[in-house]
């Protein structure tokens, strides 16, 4: 794979394993949406881009900073060997007919805050709505980029807020647990940063301090936002997929990248 940047594009040659609109839209990350070009909008590390792919290139188009690309490729995972993973997942038949119906799916590494936020606002809730109160949080506190686009609102600017404050989300129950997170994450009292590298163990430990995260959305946290793909969140599709397919556990192919597996089997068992 090679990479080229200028101001205004980074182009990555040579991506294997990436399906753009799968990756984007199999329900990890919720700020995205495809234009009627097939090229997908959204914002993620305050940056306003547009993403697309053409013969084994993923196309980028923003502005952006000296070191930016770095920023990307780990966005999109690409220094992760996905051809062989999945082959090795194939093992499994389930797994095999999973990936060979969605083959493409990467996991995202997004931001750390992004991801815990928005798997709090997910709990017990559907993606258009999901989408929605992210949506009008970033309206509402985030800064804004031009264009209709804003930021996502650090942990700091939420955390000197109050549950009535954040009212207009129309956010329900939620609205107390983005208060509790941003001010234990803004304080200091949960290390998002030390989740990467620590013992995974020790990881959802720090993650249910905060009020109204349990295991689901700390494995969330922990896939999704730390690049952890042995976090294996388990929600209302995953519990069916285990206890149709796999009531003993994942087969041993999936040891390591649970994370991945759970993507695939999720999506799969969603659409068919």
């Amino acid at each position: 794979m090679t990479v080229k940047l200028d101001k205004n594009t980074i182009i990555f040659d040579g991506v294997s394993t990436l399906s753009v609109p799968l990756s984007l839209d199999c329900g990890q990350a919720f700020r995205w949406s495809e234009k009627e070009d097939g090229v997908w909008h959204g914002v993620a590390f305050s940056r306003a881009v547009d993403i697309s792919q053409k013969d084994g290139q993923l196309i980028i188009n923003g502005t952006f900073d000296e070191g930016d690309e770095q920023l990307w490729a780990d966005y999109f995972d690409l220094n992760r060997d996905y051809t062989s993973i999945c082959e090795t997942l194939k093992n499994d038949g389930h797994l095999k007919t999973a990936i060979e119906a969605y083959s493409g799916i990467r996991i995202l590494r997004q931001d750390s805050w992004e991801a815990l936020c928005s798997f709090i606002i997910s709990q017990n809730n559907n993606i258009p709505r999901i989408k929605g109160i992210i949506e009008r949080l970033c309206c509402h506190f985030g800064d804004d980029l031009g264009n209709g686009d804003f930021s996502f609102p650090t942990a700091g600017k939420l955390a000197s807020l109050t549950v009535e404050d954040l009212a207009p989300l129309r956010s329900g129950f939620r609205a107390k647990y983005i208060i509790d997170a941003a001010q234990k994450v803004a304080n200091g009292e949960v290390d998002l940063k030390k989740l990467s590298y620590c013992n995974i163990d020790e990881a959802r430990e720090e993650l249910v301090k905060i009020k109204g995260v349990g295991a689901k959305v700390a494995e969330c946290t922990l896939l999704y936002g730390c690049g952890r793909v042995d976090a294996f969140p388990v929600d209302v599709w995953v519990r069916r997929i285990m206890a149709e397919l796999y009531p003993e556990g994942l087969p041993e192919c999936a040891k390591g990248v649970e994370g991945i597996a759970q993507q695939y089997l999720f999506h799969w068992r969603r659409n068919i």
